[in-house]
């Protein structure tokens, strides 16, 4: 699988071990950056570029990473056709794909260690969309409130 993945400084380190890991499990990865640790960036500035590559297809799922995660879910749903959310447990990692079709994770570097983090990516990349009729059918109204102008 085609892996993105994007942080700031407050999930370098996290995203530096996630890289290392997909890699080795056999994940092509695209790093958005950051490249370097510098306290100074923003994380609107990785996870846009992720985000757009997720929905173009470049990319088959994304991860993104910031201090606690909150920012990059609230970033990362702002761009239309993603589906972003902050996930802290195996359940919703599952979930969020099976039900919702979500497609880049989110989560904190500051709030969750490497070990649950790698659990956590792996249960979000192996699981599949049910297709389901009632799950199609709450995509379709989450899509048309994308399409409004407010």
């Amino acid at each position: 699988m085609r892996v993105g993945i994007a942080t700031d400084h407050g999930g370098f380190g996290l995203k530096e071990e996630l890289v290392t890991q997909l890699r080795g499990a056999g994940h092509e990865v695209v790093d958005f950056g950051a490249h370097r640790l510098s306290e100074g960036d923003d994380y609107p500035d990785y996870v846009v570029p992720l985000a757009q590559a997720v929905v173009a297809g470049k990319v088959d799922r994304g991860v993104a990473i910031c201090g606690s995660g909150v920012g990059a879910s609230v970033c990362a749903n702002k761009i239309q056709g993603i589906r972003a959310a902050l996930i802290h447990d195996h359940f919703s990692a599952k979930q969020g794909v099976e039900d919702d079709h979500m497609n880049i994770i989110c989560m904190g570097g500051r709030t969750v260690g490497p070990a649950v983090a790698w659990d956590l990516v792996q249960t979000f990349l192996t699981a599949e969309f049910s297709q389901a009729e009632r799950h199609l059918r709450r995509l379709d109204k989450v899509a048309s409130l994308e399409a409004r102008k407010t």
